[in-house]
C-alpha cells in the first residue's frame, strides 16, 4: 500500500496487493510508484497520481494474460512493454505507454534490456497534429444555457426544501406535509435516508421511504446537489472564467471580497492551484462584474434571483449557498461538492462506498453523458445535413473562451498563441476576417496621420549656419531647435518641440500620452540619431508577431508598426543596416523598457 499526498494536502491510499502478478513484481510495483508520486518528481495533483496508478494496472493486467507471465523484476522483457503497447487505443497509446514508463524507470531490479526500452522515445501520439475545433458562439450558448438551467432548478429546489425545514424546526407546518419534513430533518442531520438492517445483514432503505418519496437519490438531493447538477456548474463557471478544468474543479469556498461590501463591483478573490505553473502555482482569481446588490451574508437566503448566472461571481456566490451544508457534512473547503450515488470509475485496491457526498471529479464520460441528457446539438456544417450531437468537454469550452476573449488565462500570451489559438480551427475563417478587418482599419489609421516630421543631417549642419531659417522651416523658435540637436528634448523615437501643447493633453499641461503616439504627434522630430532606436523597435514589434495572438498584435501594435514602417521608408537599405548595427546595449535596454510600457505614467 502506498499513500500519496497532493499538493492541495489531499491524500490517497493505492494497493498493489490485488495486482494479478506475484508478489515480488506487486512490491517492485509499489516501490516504483513509492518514487513516482514522491515530493519533487512532478506529480503534484491527485489526478495524474491516480493516472499512473491505473497505467500500472493495467500493465500488470497484461502481464497475467501472456503464455510465460514473469515472476521476478527482471523477468520483465522489452516484449511486455511492445505487446502491451499494442493492447492500447491507438489514439492514446504513446500518452498512457509514457505515463508507465515513467513509473517503471524508477524500479529496482529490472534487466538493462528492459531499461534500455524504457528510454526510447514514444510513439507520436494520433492525434498530436490534428487541430482542436473550439466551438461556435451559438454551441456555447446552448451548452451554457443548458448548465444554468440546470442550476436554476437545483436553486428552486433546495431553497424550497429548506425554507420548508426551517419551517418544520419552528412548528408551523401543514399536518400533510409532517411527514416529509421529518425525513427533510433526517437528512439534512444525517446526510442519508433511513436504513434498516435486513435479515441478511445489509443495509437497505425503509419501505415507507421508497413507497411514499421516491429513490434514495432524489430525497438526498431535496437539499443538495446531484452530480448532474454539479457538472453543470463547472461547465458554467468554465465558460465563464475559461480557467483550466483542474483550476475549477478545485476552487474552494473560502474567499476573500476585494470590494469589501462597500457597493461597488461586486469581486470575490479565491486562492487556486495550477500544479503545472510550477512555482507560480499558486494564484488569485478575481470572480466580479456583478450588480451591487449581490452579496455574501451570513444568511444566503437573503439574496435574490435575479441573473446572477450570468456573472462568475453570481454563479460563484449562489455555489456558496447551495453548497454550504454538503461541504460542512464532509468537512472540505471545496466549492463543488455534491451528492454521488454510485463510485465513479473503480481503482483496484481502493474500497468505496457505493453513496456518499464527495467533491466533484469530472471525467470525459460523465460530461458526454451531461451533453446527451441536454440533447445538445453541434452546428450542422450545411442545411441539408443531419444533425450530430456535440462533442462537449471542459478543455473545449476553455478554447472557446479563449478564442472569444483573446487573452491569456493562468498563461503567458506566447503560449495562448501557439498552444491554443495556432491548432485551433474552430472559427478559423471568421477569425482571420475579424484580424484582416482590423488590420485594414489600422493601417487606414497610421496612413491618414501624417508621418512624423524629420531633420536631416543636411539640415542640422545648416542649422549651425542659420539657425533662424531651419527653425522656421520647423514650425520652432532657434531656441527649441538648438535644444532639439542638442539631445535635452528627447522622448524615445525622436524629440519633443513642445511639451505643453500636445493634443494628447489639455492645454498648458505636460504631455502624458506614451511615447508611442510621438508617431503621429505633430510635436514630434525625429532626428538622424533617433534612427538606431525606430529600427530597433521597429523588429521587436515584427517580432512579437509570433508571441501573440494575431488579433490582438493588430490591435496594439498594427498602426505602430505601419507608421514606423512609413518612417523607415524614407532611408535606403545600407542606411537602415547601418543604423541596426549601431544600436547600443543602453538603447535595448530602453527599448524594453519601453515596450513593456515602465516609461508609461500611470
Amino acid at each position: 500500500m502506498v499513500r500519496a499526498y497532493a499538493q492541495d494536502g489531499g491524500h490517497r491510499d493505492f494497493g498493489f496487493g490485488d495486482l494479478p502478478v506475484s508478489g515480488e513484481i506487486q512490491a517492485g510495483f509499489a516501490a516504483a510508484f513509492a518514487k513516482r508520486v514522491a515530493p519533487g518528481q512532478g506529480l503534484t495533483s491527485m489526478s495524474p497520481m491516480i493516472g499512473s496508478f491505473r497505467a500500472i494496472v493495467r500493465f500488470a493486467q497484461h502481464l497475467s494474460m501472456v503464455t510465460h507471465p514473469p515472476i521476478r523484476m527482471r523477468d520483465i522483457a522489452p516484449v511486455h512493454i511492445d505487446g502491451y503497447r499494442m493492447s492500447l487505443m491507438i489514439g492514446t497509446a504513446g500518452q498512457e505507454l509514457g505515463i508507465l514508463k515513467q513509473t517503471l524507470r524508477r524500479a529496482d531490479g529490472i534487466s538493462d534490456e528492459l531499461a534500455g526500452k524504457l528510454k526510447e522515445r514514444n510513439p507520436r501520439r494520433a492525434d498530436r497534429a490534428v487541430a482542436k475545433c473550439s466551438y461556435s458562439r451559438d454551441e456555447l450558448r446552448r451548452i451554457a444555457d443548458a448548465a444554468r438551467s440546470d442550476l436554476r432548478a437545483a436553486t428552486v429546489r433546495i431553497r424550497g426544501n429548506r425554507e420548508l425545514l426551517r419551517q418544520f424546526r419552528a412548528g408551523d407546518v401543514a399536518p400533510q406535509q409532517l411527514r416529509r419534513c421529518q425525513l427533510l430533518d433526517w437528512v439534512d442531520r444525517h446526510g442519508d435516508v433511513p436504513r434498516r438492517v435486513s435479515g441478511d445483514g445489509k443495509e437497505v432503505v425503509r419501505e415507507w421511504v421508497t413507497h411514499n418519496f421516491g429513490r434514495t437519490d432524489d430525497v438526498v438531493c431535496w437539499l443538495h446537489l446531484s452530480t448532474k447538477e454539479c457538472l453543470a456548474a463547472a461547465i458554467l463557471l468554465t465558460a465563464m472564467t475559461g480557467q483550466n478544468p483542474s483550476v475549477i474543479l478545485g476552487t474552494p469556498a473560502a474567499h476573500h471580497r476585494a470590494d469589501g461590501h462597500t457597493g461597488a463591483t461586486a469581486t470575490a478573490i479565491v486562492s487556486a492551484v495550477k500544479p503545472r505553473r510550477g512555482s507560480r502555482a499558486h494564484m488569485s482569481i478575481a470572480l466580479s462584474e456583478v450588480p451591487d446588490w449581490i452579496s455574501v451574508p451570513e444568511n444566503p437566503g437573503e439574496l435574490s434571483t435575479r441573473d446572477r448566472l450570468h456573472t462568475p461571481f453570481g454563479v460563484y456566490v449562489l455555489l456558496n449557498e447551495l453548497t454550504a451544508r454538503t461541504r460542512e457534512m464532509i468537512d472540505t473547503d471545496r466549492l463543488l461538492v455534491r451528492w454521488a450515488s454510485k463510485a465513479g470509475s473503480t481503482i483496484q485496491g481502493q474500497p468505496r462506498s457505493g453513496r456518499s457526498f464527495r467533491p466533484l471529479t469530472a471525467n470525459a464520460q460523465q460530461i458526454q453523458q451531461w451533453a446527451a441528457q441536454h440533447d445538445l446539438i453541434a452546428d450542422s456544417p450545411r442545411p441539408d445535413a443531419e444533425p450530430s450531437r456535440l462533442h462537449l468537454t471542459l478543455e473545449l469550452i476553455r478554447l472557446t473562451y479563449l478564442e472569444l476573449h483573446q487573452k491569456p488565462v493562468a498563461h503567458t500570451e506566447q503560449t495562448l498563441a501557439t498552444d491554443y489559438l495556432a491548432r485551433n480551427r474552430g472559427n478559423l475563417r471568421e477569425y482571420q476576417r475579424v484580424v484582416a478587418a482590423a488590420l485594414t482599419e489600422e493601417v487606414a489609421k497610421a496612413r491618414t496621420r501624417s508621418v512624423m516630421a524629420t531633420l536631416s543631417a543636411a539640415q542640422i549642419e545648416a542649422a549651425r549656419i542659420d539657425p533662424e531659417s531651419i527653425a522656421a522651416l520647423h514650425g520652432v523658435n532657434a531656441r527649441t531647435l538648438e535644444r532639439m540637436i542638442g539631445g535635452r528634448l528627447d522622448t524615445v523615437l525622436a524629440a519633443c518641440a513642445d511639451n505643453t501643447n500636445s493634443p494628447h493633453s489639455p492645454a498648458g499641461q505636460p504631455c502624458r500620452a506614451s511615447f508611442m503616439l510621438c508617431l503621429e504627434c505633430p510635436c514630434a522630430r525625429a532626428l538622424p540619431r533617433h534612427l538606431p532606436v525606430q529600427v530597433l523597435v521597429h523588429d521587436r514589434l515584427t517580432a512579437r508577431r509570433s508571441e501573440m495572438t494575431p488579433l490582438r498584435w493588430t490591435q496594439r501594435f498594427a498602426r505602430p508598426h505601419a507608421q514606423l514602417s512609413d518612417l523607415l521608408a524614407q532611408h535606403d537599405s545600407a542606411v537602415i543596416a547601418t543604423a541596426r548595427a549601431a544600436v547600443t546595449d543602453a538603447e535595448r535596454d530602453l527599448v524594453s523598457r519601453f515596450l513593456s510600457r515602465e516609461l508609461d505614467l500611470r
